[in-house]
């Protein structure tokens, strides 16, 4: 695989709706474009957390351990759980009031977030120069991240309790499909 198949690989996984980027237009609509904008270093840092290791010496491991995949995947399923319940019980927010998401619970999310992976050791690898791959990585995701946020500032900003609501429907959807791949094997 070259550059571009890669950039163009990575965009459409990134832009795909997920748990990041659920908190991420979250964060839109309830803290506005400015003060998200914070969140894409955060975003950047964990998923590089994730990426680098696994891109470099998880493939092997991963060969040698199986039953690694499920139980990362299992993992993820809980956290992404308990995140819905939380904004299922969140109230709505007023305009200017408190952030729902912080950066801590962002970087966890995004360190548990199965497209890791499939960058780490489905994506990546086919490049066959990990620096590269990383700096594709690198200069791909901000722009899908500010996407994501200017989408919650812009058109969910507006939804008050049903963004909470639909957050949570759709984050307890993707812990069911997390669930099921980790009982899958």
């Amino acid at each position: 695989m070259t550059a571009a198949p890669l950039a163009l690989a990575l965009l459409a996984l990134l832009i795909t709706p997920g748990p990041t980027n659920s908190l991420l237009a979250l964060s839109g609509a309830r803290a506005g474009l400015w003060p998200s904008l914070r969140l894409i270093p955060v975003e950047l840092a964990a998923y590089l957390a994730v990426i680098a290791p696994l891109l470099i010496w998880g493939a092997p491991l991963v060969a040698q351990l199986p039953l690694l995949r499920p139980a990362l995947a299992a993992g993820a399923a809980l956290w992404v759980a308990w995140l819905a319940l939380r904004l299922w019980r969140m109230p709505p927010a007023a305009p200017g009031g408190a952030q729902a998401v912080t950066a801590g619970n962002l970087a966890l999310t995004t360190l548990l977030n199965p497209k890791a992976l499939v960058m780490a050791l489905v994506l990546m690898p086919g490049l066959n120069a990990p620096g590269a791959a990383l700096a594709i990585f690198a200069a791909v995701m901000p722009p899908v991240s500010l996407l994501w946020i200017t989408l919650g500032a812009g058109v969910l900003s507006r939804t008050g309790r049903w963004l909470n609501r639909g957050s949570a429907l759709w984050l307890a959807l993707l812990s069911v499909l997390l669930a099921a791949r980790a009982m899958a094997g």
